[in-house]
């Protein structure tokens, strides 16, 4: 089925509208023969090893299978289903396998170096070198100088793992929704807003019953902890969520097994590559210089945020034993003592403060910022969608021309993996027709709306929804003509979530967020004094906010740099070493955290997780500058865009943070906005 064939149809945007099952196996099979195809004959001696005539042709062949398969993963995150699944982990193995195949190409390593050696390369831009540099690197990484037994084994194990990791993700998937409960008195839900107990009677009412249903898909199981006043369903919800994906379930949903095995495949890979461990592959094309950098980054911010953390921590068991009469502070109780004790302190709560961020409002108020500091106009768009709910929108700037546009997926559905993120659906490059403009996905899980009116989001929800967004602008505002280091690409991953981080920021300002809300009911603005309070508010157990990302990038670290898969500690055994010195929160002897920490077993952040505390650095050290000049100054935002946004991956990220800050990345600034500098 590969004529009309919509994965086979690189003339515009996806078609999603189109696309079947039946579409996949037959476009994989013709996009990796015309890859193999490509890639003798550009290893042929006659072939110039020159930009123009080997690299632009390798790259133009790729990117069409780049393109048809990102599709397919895609919709596998986003619209799973059994037909999709079995057709993916089908199809899976043969675009690993090749990409395992031209990372081990002698020939195509060849003409890189010959070309990197070559009188042409001095005439190259920027980006072009960087690309045949990395280009390298990646061939040394993916085993091309190895015997053709160690090549052998070295395709088996991505192999294994590209199987395993899939796998350890559909299996969180599946686990979460395995539990569902029915609640058929109203009064086991006291305490739970309103909107929220509506939500779980539309979503019972689907299933043909009266009641409310609750789930472990985030909209409901973070409201139920927060707000519930029925401790032993907080508890029960709360064991259902920590043991998801373990040996309390079902058998085959069990993320055990798999945790062993990926980290087995993963030290055998850095053993065969010459390594001593995972975490040193994992930073070669990272900024930190090795897993000791790494953790004593770490460990020197532990030690200035445990002494708040312990504090945070000191607080809440006081008010929790005192003002709720809670003896004993367990695991299920953090999230709802945490939020009386804000309401408390601050006199407001998350659920009064979501009145007044209404979906439509904080999308206008959002893309007011960016138009402010870039000049850059959003509008809404047409294209063909995956589901309903998704819309599409079109960015331009000053002088009207299409810059790039992308897909918004807002709410959380059964179909669709949880968190956050954002990815590309199409790439800037330089074309012979011009320019290739950027496509991506934003991708949530929020609450769907209710009844007619628009979804409501918490200052958390909001602040998530700029984080993809700014990550969305790196992508889109890329002026990199180059698809290999244009936008996101070959950016340092400790440093790709700078720009995300970066736009948070703007949640916490007056000028702004008095301009992106309206209350559901009554149209008015966020009072000052309400959003005075939700700026006290703003490090408000920051402290345990921090020490629990330490915890996690160091168990991390540690996993896939001192930790033996095949001895006899296990990964619990290591994480609560790790908690010993790093956490305040210990939670109860069930808890099987790591079976479902997706980010570092079945995501891009395996030794990398780190990564978001780096780049916090880098963000809050970079906005610091737009806090000296204006925080909508138009001309920080220019310079922001042209040294960090629109450059991309085509040099150094440090030389890009420099070129805008105008020196070396300093902590202080995160420490002053967390709240965390000794009095």
């Amino acid at each position: 089925m590969t004529s009309g064939n919509p994965l086979l149809d690189f003339s515009g945007l996806p078609r999603y509208g189109a696309v079947t099952t039946d579409h996949i196996t037959p476009a994989v099979d013709t996009l990796l023969a015309e890859c193999r195809a490509a890639d003798a004959q550009l290893t042929n001696p006659d072939v110039p090893a020159t930009w123009d005539d080997f690299v632009l042709p390798h790259a133009n062949v790729h990117e069409r299978l780049e393109r048809a398969w990102g599709v397919v993963g895609h919709l596998h995150g986003v619209l799973d289903s059994p037909a999709l699944r079995e057709v993916y982990n089908a199809n899976q193995p043969k675009v690993v396998d090749y990409f395992s195949e031209l990372g081990q190409n002698l020939a195509l390593f060849e003409k890189y170096k010959a070309l990197r050696a070559g009188a042409t390369f001095a005439t190259l831009n920027r980006s072009q070198q960087r690309i045949i540099d990395h280009a390298i690197r990646d061939f040394r990484l993916s085993g091309a100088e190895l015997a053709d037994a160690d090549k052998t084994r070295y395709t088996e194990i991505q192999a294994e793992l590209a199987k395993l990791q899939t796998r350890f993700s559909e299996n969180i998937l599946d686990a979460t929704n395995t539990f569902d409960k029915l609640i058929e008195r109203k009064e086991d839900l006291a305490g739970v807003p309103a909107d929220v107990l509506e939500g779980f009677s539309a979503t019972a009412e689907r299933d043909g019953k009266t009641g409310w249903k609750l789930s472990l898909q985030l909209p409901s199981y973070l409201p139920v902890m927060q707000y519930a006043d029925h401790r032993a369903l907080r508890e029960e919800l709360y064991r259902a969520h920590a043991t998801r994906a373990a040996e309390f379930g079902k058998q085959e949903l069990d993320n055990t097994p798999l945790i062993g095995r990926i980290l087995e495949l993963r030290a055998d890979e850095a053993k065969l590559l010459g390594y001593h461990d995972f975490a040193e592959i994992s930073l070669i094309p990272k900024m930190a210089k090795d897993p000791e950098q790494v953790l004593a980054f770490l460990r020197d911010l532990a030690t200035k945020s445990l002494p708040f953390a312990q504090r945070d921590m000191d607080e809440l068991r006081a008010f929790a034993r005192e003002e709720l009469k809670l003896s004993t502070l367990e695991s299920w109780d953090i999230a709802y003592a945490s939020e009386k004790l804000r309401a408390k302190r601050y006199a407001f709560s998350e659920q009064e403060v979501k009145q007044y961020f209404p979906e439509p409002k904080v999308l206008e108020g959002m893309f007011r910022v960016v138009q402010t500091l870039y000049g850059i106009t959003t509008e809404p768009d047409q294209a063909e969608t995956w589901d309903p709910s998704v819309r599409f929108f079109r960015v331009r700037g000053r002088n009207g021309a299409t810059i790039g546009q992308f897909y918004l997926d807002p709410y959380a559905r059964e179909s669709k993996r949880g968190g956050a993120w954002m990815d590309e659906a199409i790439v800037r490059r330089r074309l012979a027709s011009g320019i290739q403009t950027p496509v991506a996905y934003l991708v949530c899980n929020f609450s769907a709306p209710i009844g007619g009116k628009p979804a409501l989001l918490t200052h958390d929800d909001v602040n998530t929804l700029f984080h993809e967004f700014g990550h969305g602008l790196h992508h889109l505002l890329s002026r990199v003509d180059e698809p290999q280091v244009s936008g996101i690409r070959g950016v340092e991953w400790d440093a790709v979530e700078l720009p995300s981080q970066f736009m948070e920021n703007f949640c916490w300002e007056w000028e702004i967020l008095r301009h992106m809300t309206a209350h559901i009911d009554t149209g008015e603005a966020l009072p000052k004094p309400l959003f005075e309070k939700v700026v006290a508010a703003k490090n408000f157990q920051s402290g345990m906010a921090t020490v629990r990302q330490i915890e996690l990038a160091m168990f991390d670290m540690l996993i896939h740099q001192q930790f033996d898969p095949r001895g006899t500690k296990t990964p619990l055994d290591l994480l609560a070493e790790v908690r010993a010195q790093v956490a305040v929160i210990h939670p109860p002897a069930y808890n099987r955290f790591p079976n479902s920490f997706g980010h570092i077993f079945s995501g891009g952040y395996s030794a990398g997780y780190y990564s978001y505390k780096w780049a916090e650095v880098l963000s809050a050290d970079a906005y610091s500058l737009f806090e000296e000049n204006g925080v909508l100054d138009p001309a920080t935002g220019e310079r922001f865009w042209n040294e960090i946004l629109a450059v991309g991956g085509s040099r150094a990220a440090i030389e890009s943070f420099k070129a805008f800050r105008g020196r070396e990345p300093n902590v202080e600034a995160l420490l002053r906005h967390s709240g965390m500098v000794p009095a």
